[in-house]
């Protein structure tokens, strides 16, 4: 999920920066110390949304930097247990999915692409025995976040699966709402009192 998050920091603006707006120099130390960051609290930083105060500067003797206490908004990446997200497939192999969420990439083991058979060819494709449905690279799906592990914190990992009703490929979850309509319609109003009892 993304988050705005609001931090207090001193930010530290190098003499080369000086010669800069000041609000310019100091979004351009907070991009140099923030992009690309990962912690769990955090999730992984994206970008610097805004800066909304900058502090009087100070100088440190010793330091020809200035020191600015600033408060700015982060825009960061969470990603949370049982989390329905969008993304599409970057790559295939034979023992699954990877799985693009934009900011990160997730894994789908071969098992969690789909309620049916799958068998792997060499073209990248996963193909279903039974239902014929087939998931290639770039095919944007519909996953569920099943498994977070911060372990290597500068590479956390993501486990997703598609199995569950609502996930999968688009065209899949849109042949599945179509076909859900015509067993609607398909009930009889005998049968139906035979429901409601």
């Amino acid at each position: 999920m993304f988050y705005k998050v609001k931090l207090k920091d001193h930010v530290r603006v190098s003499p080369n920066k000086f010669g800069m707006e000041l609000r310019q120099a100091v979004i351009t130390e907070i991009k140099n110390k923030f992009s690309g960051y990962i912690s769990k609290e955090l999730g992984l930083v994206i970008d610097v949304s805004n800066v909304e105060d900058i502090g009087e500067g100070i100088i440190i003797p010793g330091d020809g930097a200035s020191y600015y206490n600033t408060t700015f908004n982060l825009l960061t990446f969470e990603p949370e247990m049982h989390e329905v997200t969008r993304g599409k497939i970057k790559d295939i192999a034979d023992f699954g999915v990877f799985f693009s969420l934009g900011p990160i990439d997730g894994m789908i083991h071969i098992s969690q692409t789909m309620n049916d058979y799958v068998s792997f060819s060499k073209e990248k494709v996963l193909q279903g025995k039974e239902s014929k449905r087939a998931l290639k690279v770039n095919d944007k799906c519909r996953a569920r976040i099943i498994a977070v592990s911060y372990k290597d914190i500068a590479n956390p990992k993501l486990g997703l699966t598609m199995r569950q009703a609502g996930l999968g490929k688009d065209d899949w979850i849109e042949q599945d709402l179509k076909e859900g309509d015509k067993k609607a319609k398909k009930i009889k109003p005998a049968e139906e009192n035979k429901i409601k009892k």
